[in-house]
């Protein structure tokens, strides 16, 4: 059987290329697709414990066993509605119910001007802002790629897991990908609710389960060279592809 492979952030520069396809033999696991690729890049192994796997765009564990046609994301840690809500300047975009990707720059007042409503007390707004130096290093920009179907996937479970466990009205969150400025706004959410401890409570847990679990990277440009940011350790709740594996059965 044959599947497709992808690799994001810091992988694709190991491995030296974006994406792949993988001759398997019926009944194999996503373990045998590691084996696979363990030795044909060793430094790969180096990587395994910090990576998480998904099948199909769903998290997913190295015993997961794998069909024709799947396809397989090896995903180093992250670093990061239809009603429109979600303003961008244009360019290429993905969107959900209260969620978006998009390209172009984030218009935060009109998303914050369509979100507020009457019955509303606090409207809460976050904006990632891309900063002008990393550790002592002047940035010059950064550019951000995406797992983008799974990450649009990801930010929808993740509003509706905040409308039901926070007392809050709606909510709306985008991400921009590619080449960001100084200055510019790289993520936006929008929390309205009756009471503010409410509001930024959910704005919080929004942000950082966000940099956790949301398959997003960014690499940075500096003066002298750049850099995939170092991203955040998956979620314990997340399966991993951490200890060993067995002997691969794969064959180009």
């Amino acid at each position: 059987m044959r599947v497709r492979v992808l690799f994001f952030g810091v992988l694709k520069d190991l491995v030296g290329k974006a994406g792949d396809t993988l001759d398997l033999d019926q009944g194999a696991s996503v373990a045998d697709l590691l084996a696979h690729y363990e030795r044909q890049i060793p430094r790969l192994r180096e990587s395994l414990p910090s990576l998480a796997l998904a099948v199909n765009q769903e998290y997913a564990s190295a015993e997961t066993k794998l069909r024709s046609n799947d396809e397989v994301a090896i995903l180093p840690p992250v670093s990061g509605g239809k009603d429109g809500r979600i303003a961008s300047g244009g360019g290429n975009r993905r969107e959900t119910a209260h969620c978006a990707i998009v390209r172009g720059p984030i218009q935060t007042q009109e998303v914050l001007a369509g979100i507020k409503r009457g019955e509303d007390g606090a409207a809460v707004v976050f904006e990632g802002v891309v900063r002008s130096q990393t550790r002592g290093r002047k940035t010059l920009y950064l550019d951000y790629e995406a797992y983008e179907e799974m990450a649009l996937k990801q930010m929808e479970s993740l509003a509706g897991q905040v409308l039901s466990q926070f007392q809050i009205r709606d909510v709306a969150l985008a991400h921009r990908l590619g080449r960001l400025e100084i200055g510019e706004t790289s993520v936006l959410i929008v929390v309205a609710a009756a009471h503010r401890a409410a509001a930024f409570d959910a704005c919080r847990w929004l942000i950082d389960t966000l940099k956790r679990t949301v398959p997003i990277w960014k690499k940075e440009y500096f003066e002298d060279g750049a850099v995939w940011a170092d991203g955040e350790p998956f979620p314990d709740e997340i399966q991993r592809s951490s200890g060993s594996h067995p002997a691969s059965r794969a064959s180009k």
